[in-house]
């Protein structure tokens, strides 16, 4: 793993360049069984990217475990799901397709950290693969690394989100989009449009 003038400058500061070094050489861009198996029994994962200008935006995206899969020992794919339409990850990835992803098992505390370069694909095996995807964002690893796990706290995972396609039943749409306030601002096709559909209720936004 190879570190820039900033990253140089604060590791002499607290005199952590040689373990810095040591920690950059597990660094690598296979993933391997081991690292496969963690990621693909993961249930969510934080995704950051940065805009045309460089200003960052990290996102969460959640599934069932196994919605990112490894294609190949330098390659892993993850699906986007109806959203609030602003797609600002997917977005970003268009205009720069560094991205940064982190995988955590809130249970255990083990990290994984994936930094690569990012494509959008809108058909295909792999976007047919997930129910309900409107795309999906492919990932050519440039570099995999475990993260220390001592500041991770303990979390039990209480239920799964009810809005998470199967592929079987009937995906609801939440509540918030049937709301007065969105009248006029929701894509014609969408869900939420017909009254039959079931609806669930979301976490209230701030």
């Amino acid at each position: 793993m190879e570190y820039h003038d900033g990253q140089r400058e604060l590791q002499d500061r607290f005199d952590t360049r040689r373990m810095a070094d040591r920690l950059g050489m597990v660094a690598g861009d296979t993933f391997g069984e081991e690292f496969t198996r963690f990621i693909e029994a993961r249930d969510m994962c934080f995704v950051a990217t940065t805009d045309p200008d460089g200003f960052p935006d990290c996102s969460y995206k959640g599934g069932d475990p196994g919605f990112v899969r490894v294609l190949d020992e330098h390659t892993l794919a993850f699906p986007v799901y109806d959203g609030n339409g602003m797609f600002r990850t997917v977005g970003n990835l268009r205009a720069n397709p560094a991205i940064g992803l982190l995988f955590i098992d809130l249970e255990g505390g083990t990290r994984l950290r994936v930094n690569g370069e990012a494509t959008i694909e809108f058909e295909g095996p792999v976007v047919a693969s997930y129910p309900e995807a409107l795309c999906a964002v492919v990932v050519r690893a440039r570099a995999i690394f475990p993260n220390c796990r001592r500041y991770v706290h303990g979390y039990q995972k209480v239920d799964r989100s009810p809005f998470v396609p199967d592929g079987e039943t009937l995906t609801p749409v939440p509540d918030w989009k049937r709301e007065a306030w969105f009248d006029g601002a929701l894509p014609g096709n969408d869900p939420a449009l017909d009254p039959d559909h079931p609806t669930a209720p979301a976490m209230p936004q701030f």
